[in-house]
C-alpha cells in the first residue's frame, strides 16, 4: 500500500564547521499538503529545503521524496521535485519564453513535449500575453511567477518554495498564491514552504512547524496551534511560547514590546 506522504524526515542533521544547523528533525507531509517551515532566519529553513532537494548532503539522519531516499537515490528526487529558491533564478537578459525553455532543456523534456508544456505553464501564471518580454523589465511578482512557472515545467509531485513571496507587496503576494493554490489543487502536488510571515503562513499552509536553532520546537495545523493559547492568540504567540522570543528579529521597540506582552499574557 503507498505511503500517504510524499516527504517523510527521520532524525535529519547537518552541521557547519561543527555546528548543527538542523538538529534531528523528524516530520511527514501529507500528498497534496502544504507544510511550513517558519522561524527566524537562521533558524535551519533553507538548509533543511537542500538537503531535501539533495543540494546539500546530510550529516546524519534519513529522509525520503515520494519514496526515495535523499541519499541513495539523489536522481530520482530530482525527477520529482520542483525547487524555487530564494534567490533570483530567472535570466533578465533573456525573454520569458526563452528562460522557460532553457528550464525544459536541462529537464530534458522532448522538443514537442517542451513547446506544450511551456505554453501551458506560462497560461497558467498569467504571463502568456509578455512572454516574449524581457525578463528585466518584469515587476517582482513578475519574475516570481515566472520562476515557479519554470519549477512546473516537468509536473513535479513535490514542489518546494524557499521564501516564496519575500519583497513582494500584498496584491503580487496574493496573485501569487491564487496560482500556487490552483496548480496544488489541480494536481495535487504537494508544497513545502519555508517563510517567516506568519500571517501567510495561517492562510496558506495545512500543517506548520517551528524552527528555531536547528530544532522543531511546535509542529501542527495552525488553528490548532492558536486555539491550544486562547481565541485571540496568533501563531507569533506560539512561537514566542516556545523560544521566548518573537520570530521578526528586527529588535526595534514595536517587537521587544510585542514579545514581553505576550509573555506575560501567556
Amino acid at each position: 500500500m503507498p505511503s500517504p506522504y510524499s516527504i517523510e524526515v527521520d532524525r535529519l542533521s547537518h552541521a557547519y564547521q561543527m555546528k548543527m544547523a538542523v538538529d534531528q528533525i523528524s516530520f511527514k507531509v501529507k500528498t497534496g499538503s502544504i507544510f511550513g517551515l517558519l522561524g527566524p532566519n537562521g533558524a535551519g529553513k533553507s538548509t533543511t529545503i537542500k538537503m531535501l532537494t539533495t543540494l546539500l548532503p546530510a550529516t546524519s539522519g534519513t529522509a525520503s521524496i515520494v519514496g526515495y531516499d535523499i541519499v541513495k537515490e539523489p536522481a530520482k528526487v530530482r525527477e520529482n521535485i520542483g525547487y524555487v529558491p530564494q534567490l533570483l533564478s530567472a535570466d533578465g537578459e533573456l525573454t520569458a519564453y526563452e528562460n522557460l525553455s532553457l528550464s525544459a532543456k536541462l529537464y530534458g523534456i522532448s522538443r514537442e513535449t517542451r513547446i506544450k508544456r511551456i505554453r501551458e505553464v506560462l497560461e497558467f501564471m498569467g504571463l502568456a500575453e509578455v512572454s516574449n518580454d524581457l525578463v528585466k523589465s518584469f515587476s517582482g511578482g513578475m519574475i516570481r511567477r515566472l520562476e515557479i512557472a519554470s519549477s512546473l515545467l516537468h509536473e513535479p509531485r513535490v514542489l518546494f518554495l524557499d521564501e516564496p513571496t519575500v519583497g513582494l507587496d500584498p496584491a503580487a503576494r496574493k496573485l501569487l498564491w491564487r496560482h500556487i493554490q490552483e496548480w496544488r489543487t489541480q494536481f495535487q502536488t504537494t508544497i513545502l514552504m519555508t517563510t517567516h510571515d506568519m500571517d501567510e503562513a495561517d492562510n496558506q499552509c495545512d500543517i506548520v512547524a517551528f524552527m528555531y536553532q536547528g530544532h522543531i520546537v511546535a509542529m501542527d495545523s495552525p488553528q490548532k496551534l492558536k486555539t491550544s493559547l486562547g481565541p485571540k492568540s496568533t501563531l507569533d504567540d506560539v512561537f514566542i511560547l516556545h523560544t521566548g522570543s518573537s520570530i521578526k528579529e528586527s529588535g526595534d521597540y514595536a517587537n521587544v514590546k510585542q514579545t514581553r506582552n505576550t509573555i506575560s499574557h501567556l
